[in-house]
């Protein structure tokens, strides 16, 4: 299977389920330049088929013709506002609603090696260096995975403490990492994951250079 047709799959299957993808495969063309197009057109079939309508109901029920609601529906074409308000109020629906899911595959962020941005985090004053390798827009949970770097610059501090829940993982280098009570001697390939509301941190340096990957989730405070 071509990259092409998988991306195209991947996408039919957010909406319609891996059996029925395989059989719309075939009339999707998926490109950079039409990935907009082919969402709205995946957001749309989904829409009407989830209400029990053919294309010739809402032809009539918007106005817009069923020839121009296939071209839609496979992506092929880009409706006007004009259109797609047509649609919204025919479906009963938000205009929003039909790139809600272009909106999530554009949640993407893209590092490349050692271009991570340099930030202050609390540990930053015991010389730990961090690179932030990433960033999310999903508005109920933010996560934060960095690339830490501990040299003979840097300091143990066992009493790192915030909230949510984190993940590291040891890269390069051996360290003795502290969480609440007990010690865990990691190695490259060694893993912890843990409540960071409970003091945790590295206790003491045993190789250096030491390069590990954190990741940090919490909820999103609301207004």
């Amino acid at each position: 299977m071509t990259d092409k047709r998988r991306s195209a799959r991947k996408a039919l299957e957010t909406v319609k389920g891996p059996a029925e993808a395989v059989e719309d495969l075939d009339e999707v063309v998926v490109s950079r330049e039409n990935d907009l197009e082919l969402v709205i057109g995946l957001e749309l079939r989904a829409l009407r088929q989830k209400k029990g309508l053919s294309i010739a109901d809402l032809a009539a029920m918007s106005g817009v013709s069923r020839a121009m609601l296939s071209r839609i529906e496979n992506g092929n074409t880009s409706p006007s506002l004009g259109t797609m308000k047509s649609l919204a109020k025919a479906l009963n629906v938000p205009i929003a609603t039909f790139f809600r899911r272009y909106e999530d595959l554009q949640d993407a962020t893209f590092v490349r090696a050692g271009e991570g941005l340099h930030v202050e985090r609390k540990g930053s004053r015991f010389g730990h260096l961090y690179q932030v390798l990433g960033h999310s827009n999903n508005p109920r949970i933010i996560i934060e995975p960095y690339l830490i770097t501990l040299t003979e610059d840097s300091f143990v501090h066992p009493a790192l403490q915030h909230n949510g829940m984190e993940f590291i993982y040891l890269l390069e280098g051996e360290m003795t990492y502290r969480y609440a009570s007990k010690s865990y001697r990691m190695r490259p390939g060694d893993s912890l994951f843990f409540d960071a509301s409970a003091l945790h941190g590295p206790d003491k340096l045993d190789q250096l250079p030491i390069r590990y990957i954190s990741v940090v989730a919490y909820a999103r405070e609301l207004d």
